[in-house]
């Protein structure tokens, strides 16, 4: 009965129950959707969005944005698209975007947790600053004809057309996932996003712990523009534009609060694939490609303004808690006098 009770408080459970009954409605539609075939399809075609999902979670916990991520892959994209070009192996890949993943993680927490930048404003200038230097690495052009052992990778079935990604996906989620909920340094993320004052009263370092947030989330950024360019052999000079828009999307549709605080990473991983399945089920309902962009918008309204409204009514409700309580003892104090 515990763990019942445990499962309906938890928030990543709406995205779950969300993500079926997107799936169910879109089989109602087009019965040809309902496959096993198809609906892994969904899941696989979401690695690029779980990454991205995942590495702001940890931000978004903590009570801040990242808007710089969809640049950082798109970087980490073009670099390994060069790198393979000139046959490099994947691992020379991997280090690269970790490397250039932290360094603008790096950033972004020093500007934010040290200098008190609003993390909008400074991370959507690192983001023009990362966007600028795509066209240099790249010479203003496509990075193609990369096609290889990268790119089979990236499309490489491990069993049960479940791709090498998205089981290496699935393991990372469970180990955070575990991280975050069982460790000690791992409920810091919440703490902080929750109360940041009442966080440094207990010992916590809110300017380490907001840092270490962004140079995951920039690591999370960097390996998703790896992936991307070994799923899709292509990598042009807008890559991840508007990632950044979906993936905090998915992380509020999983559940997680953007005032911080509140939220898992199960959440960002279902909201993940709600997000990356939208334009296939498009397909499926017969709906123009065009759509796309529109629907995800209103999605993404609809999920900011319930989630301000669930905030506004958690406070209130904790008001009106805290008077009754207030009252009632007050009350008992008055009876208690007068006997």
């Amino acid at each position: 009965m515990r763990y019942l009770n445990e499962l309906k408080k938890a928030r990543w459970l709406s995205s779950f129950l969300f993500l079926i009954a997107l799936f169910l409605v879109t089989g109602m539609v087009n019965p040809d959707f309902l496959t096993y075939s198809n609906i892994i399809t969904c899941f696989n075609g979401s690695v690029v969005f779980a990454l991205l999902a995942i590495g702001i979670a940890f931000v978004i916990m903590t009570g801040e944005i990242d808007v710089s991520i969809g640049a950082v892959m798109g970087l980490t994209a073009t670099m390994a698209g060069q790198i393979a070009k000139r046959n490099g192996n994947i691992l020379e890949m991997l280090v690269f975007a970790v490397l250039v993943g932290m360094l603008v993680g790096a950033m972004n927490g020093i500007g934010v947790s040290l200098f008190r930048v609003p993390s909008l404003i400074f991370t959507l200038g690192v983001n023009g600053a990362l966007r600028g230097l795509i066209y240099i690495v790249s010479g203003g052009k496509t990075t193609e004809n990369f096609a290889g052992a990268f790119t089979k990778i990236g499309n490489q079935v491990l069993f049960a057309e479940v791709t090498i990604y998205l089981a290496i996906i699935v393991v990372i989620i469970v180990v955070i996932h575990l991280l975050l909920t069982k460790t000690k340094k791992g409920k810091y993320f919440i703490a902080v996003g929750d109360n940041s004052n009442g966080a440094m009263l207990v010992g916590i370092s809110v300017m380490k712990t907001k840092m270490l947030a962004y140079v995951i989330c920039g690591i999370f950024a960097g390996l998703a523009g790896v992936v991307f360019a070994s799923k899709y052999g292509q990598v042009n000079i807008v890559a991840g534009t508007g990632y950044e828009m979906s993936a905090i999307a998915a992380c509020v549709l999983g559940g997680i609060s953007l005032s911080g605080g509140l939220g898992n990473i199960l959440g960002a991983a279902f909201g993940a694939v709600i997000m990356s399945s939208v334009s296939r089920m498009l397909v499926f309902i017969h709906l123009p490609s065009n759509f796309n962009n529109t629907l995800t918008g209103v999605m993404l309204l609809i999920i900011v303004v319930a989630d301000a409204l669930v905030q506004r009514h958690a406070v209130e409700s904790a008001r009106r808690k805290r008077l009754l309580s207030r009252t009632a003892a007050l009350d008992a104090k008055v009876g208690g006098t007068l006997k």
